[in-house]
């Protein structure tokens, strides 16, 4: 959508436009909107056992459109994309301290101290 295809828009529907491009910054309730689509799709793409929503776009689409659309209403295109690919990441992680844990791994908590130079 160009410039000229703002002229139609409410302000509300402008402001959408313009955040969901990444022209402005969201407003912390416009943020927490997008938050809610976000855990919105991803919980019904956890009920269709969908993992990565961009390989499998397709199915994705099918099983979970409505909440997709609303996902890529609420949120800026890159902040989608970039959750898409986080969620792929962290079912990995968790997927690989799983089998790790099975293999008898134990868990350290790691903490960094940093004192200033004398």
């Amino acid at each position: 959508m160009g410039f000229f295809g703002l002229f139609g828009q409410s302000e509300e529907e402008k402001r959408a436009t313009e955040v969901r491009a990444g022209v402005v910054a969201p407003t912390r309730s416009e943020r927490q909107r997008c938050w809610e689509a976000r855990d919105n799709y991803f919980a019904c793409l956890d009920a269709n056992n969908i993992v990565d929503a961009l390989k499998d776009d397709k199915q994705a689409s099918k099983a979970c459109g409505k909440q997709s659309a609303q996902f890529e209403k609420d949120c800026a295109s890159q902040w989608v994309t970039y959750f898409k690919k986080w969620r792929v990441q962290e079912m990995q992680k968790k997927a690989r301290i799983k089998e790790l844990e099975a293999q008898g791994a134990i868990k350290m908590e790691v903490s960094s101290n940093f004192t200033e130079r004398s």
